[in-house]
């Protein structure tokens, strides 16, 4: 045991004896083994032991081998080492597929053999990336802020009408408290908002493109903050010749991904910022939402006569959501409860978050 307590090398046994009565100590590589038997409640000895273990350079966590309870610690580092080779690929393939989508939105399918005509859609590909981007980068940012282990983003190349399904950064290690939680939650949602309200702005103001429908699709319908943008800047949403400019439907898969992951359910941006607000209460809120999706579907269908293919979107999140539910939000360290600054921000995220919505999104021709 005395390699374990020796200097940087984990807190001393002696440290946490009154929570964990070690019986056994030894080396795996890089990781600390403690086997013993806890003393306290599980989340008490978490309480205890994260702090201890962090200061150290060390993630601990409590878990059964063979029987037995042992305390892992695995060293800690924040930040990257090395080049990020599957991000740069990522982004790549995802710069490749935006590039290859914005031929349907500027009606250059003609030109789609000729690999020169790829540059011509370079501004929806920066509107889309550059709005995921800015999220994804929020979440990270505050991340480092409370030096807690995330990845960069991970684009997510899909070769559909928008050429992505977004963006995605991966937490490596445990938020220290609902604090964190929110801050780090709530940065992505607002950083992309912003973005994409300056990218929907931008492209308002730019000449519309005279094409016919995107692989069906007729028309997009615009929620309320891409109204009153258009309304603030005098522009047209449905010009009479053609559509609006590319780099506006960059703004609106924005916005909508961002009511999407205001959903307060699971992993997604909302669930992790209800569960800071409301603890534990926040298994009620994620357990309503399948319902209030499969809901809108069956209204959408059944009262509003909707066709199918406009409304089967909200039956495949109810669907989804059930399995977010399942897995919950990520549980803080110290579950203490929020300031009320930030429990108003949160409600005014939200708003926000459903002024990004409209009940049919797109219409097929």
């Amino acid at each position: 045991m005395d390699d374990i307590d020796g200097p940087n090398r984990g807190p001393p046994v002696d440290a946490f004896r009154s929570v964990f009565q070690v019986y056994e100590a030894r080396r795996e590589g890089e990781t600390l083994l403690y086997f013993g038997r806890p003393t306290v409640a599980p989340d008490v000895l978490e309480r205890r032991l994260w702090p201890l273990f962090r200061e150290a350079g060390y993630e601990v966590s409590l878990r059964v081998r063979t029987g037995e309870h042992v305390l892992v610690a695995e060293p800690r580092s924040t930040g990257t080492d090395g080049v990020p080779w599957l991000n740069v690929v990522f982004a790549l393939l995802t710069v490749v597929t935006t590039l290859f989508a914005g031929f349907e939105w500027y009606g250059l399918e003609a030109d789609l053999g000729n690999p020169r005509s790829l540059l011509r859609t370079w501004p929806f590909a920066v509107a889309v990336l550059g709005v995921f981007g800015v999220h994804e980068l929020g979440h990270y940012a505050m991340s480092r802020y409370y030096d807690v282990n995330a990845s960069l983003p991970y684009f997510i190349p899909v070769p559909t009408v928008f050429g992505t399904m977004g963006a995605l950064i991966r937490m490596r290690e445990r938020i220290p408290s609902r604090r964190a939680l929110f801050d780090i939650a709530v940065a992505g949602p607002l950083a992309g908002l912003v973005a994409a309200v300056g990218v929907t702005a931008v492209g308002l103001q730019l000449d519309p493109v005279t094409a016919g429908p995107v692989i069906g699709i007729e028309r997009l319908n615009y929620p309320p903050i891409i109204q009153f943008i258009a309304l603030a800047t005098g522009a047209d949403l449905y010009p009479a010749v053609g559509r609006v400019n590319p780099v506006v439907v960059g703004g609106w898969v924005g916005m909508f991904i961002t009511f999407l992951n205001l959903l307060p359910v699971g992993q997604l941006d909302g669930g992790h910022i209800v569960r800071a607000m409301l603890g534990e209460r926040q298994e009620t809120v994620g357990a309503l939402v399948p319902a209030a999706l499969f809901g809108l579907g069956g209204y959408l269908l059944f009262v509003a006569g909707e066709a199918l293919q406009g409304v089967v979107l909200w039956f495949f999140w109810g669907v989804f959501a059930i399995g977010l539910a399942y897995a919950g939000p990520a549980t803080p360290v110290h579950d203490e409860a929020l300031d009320s600054k930030r429990v108003a921000l949160g409600v005014l995220t939200f708003v926000l978050g459903l002024l990004c919505f409209t009940p049919v999104p797109f219409q097929f021709a």
